[in-house]
């Protein structure tokens, strides 16, 4: 039985059909897909043991309550949250087949995957910016980069990918759904979703772009203009010793940077300017969503002496305690 012919929906009225369910297609006919369900998977306890523990530390030791951790701290967080609204709902559904999506789940999984991955991407530049000035400027670095400051940044962040992607998913609400209700992606993206529609999609098309530009195109510009300005000042610095020490203190969030635009910018720039095979889009896609949330801690944070200290003191203090417990017996 054709599951479309199942999805049944709700006539508001005459010109404005709400569906009650849509139908996630991806994955299909992808051969030994189980394989790559089974990377998924070993991805998401990865990204969930690395960020949880990043987190915990960040969170007990209390040398890392500097600003420059609040920022490492808000990208673990929404790594974890941005994983933890993806993955668990792509097994379910495609391991399980479980295809069928209420309407407004499908809305709600649209809205936490883009509003996390906004907020991931002004993280980033958020970070260049904290690179800017402790290059640029490294004797007004604390007056300008304080605990305050950074909370606020952090908070406008959270804020504005709220305000847009909310958007985002009230301008799909007004959307008559009339024909097919299959959408050609492994979650409710948004572009194969407003596609879907046969009414008036001007809003949603314009929609597109902004987000395009708001979660990939200005970050990746920020990002681009603050490292050009770090060249320009390490220019200046007469020691090539000091330049590559500088330099160095870059490359971890340049790694991040790279891993978490590029796929993203391209597979979008393609999908918007030319075709792509559908099952190459979502592989793509899938990568792009989960791989930076597992490779985040473990580039910019974990092999960090600074963290590595704090680890062993942790370890140290456990032990210490244990060590008072046995003794007490």
């Amino acid at each position: 039985m054709n599951p479309v012919s199942s999805l049944s929906a709700t006539i508001l009225n005459t010109t404005f059909v709400r569906p009650a369910k849509f139908y996630l297609n991806g994955f299909s006919n992808i051969p030994n897909v189980k394989y790559f369900y089974c990377f998924l998977c070993f991805i998401y306890i990865m990204t969930v043991v690395g960020n949880s523990f990043l987190i915990a530390v960040i969170y007990l030791v209390k040398t890392l309550h500097t600003p420059k951790y609040m920022i490492v701290f808000s990208l673990a967080l929404t790594d974890l949250c941005g994983s933890t609204a993806l993955i668990p709902k792509v097994f379910d559904t495609f391991l399980f087949d479980r295809r069928e999506i209420v309407y407004e789940a499908c809305l709600s999984y649209m809205f936490f995957v883009w509003f996390f991955a906004s907020v991931q991407s002004w993280t980033l530049v958020t970070m260049a910016y904290d690179r800017f000035l402790a290059i640029c400027f490294p004797l007004r670095y604390h007056r300008i980069v304080t605990k305050p400051v950074i909370a606020g940044v952090m908070v406008l962040e959270w804020l504005v990918s709220l305000a847009v992607i909310a958007s985002m998913a009230g301008l799909i609400d007004r959307l008559s759904f009339c024909g097919s209700l299959v959408i050609q992606s492994f979650y409710c993206d948004h572009g194969p979703l407003y596609r879907l529609a046969c009414n008036d999609t001007s809003l949603n098309y314009i929609m597109a772009y902004v987000l395009l530009f708001l979660v990939i195109c200005i970050p990746l510009i920020l990002i681009v203009l603050t490292y050009i300005c770090i060249c320009i000042a390490l220019s200046r610095i007469a020691s090539g010793v000091e330049r590559w020490k500088a330099l160095k203190t870059c490359t971890s969030h340049l790694i991040l940077v790279s891993i978490f635009f590029l796929p993203l910018m391209g597979t979008n720039l393609a999908v918007l300017t030319s075709y792509i095979h559908p099952n190459a889009r979502i592989l793509n896609s899938t990568l792009t969503h989960t791989l930076p949330s597992l490779l985040n801690p473990i580039i910019y944070s974990l092999k960090t002496e600074e963290v590595r200290k704090s680890i062993r003191k942790l370890c140290k203090n456990n032990r210490l305690r244990n060590t008072q417990k046995n003794s007490k017996k």
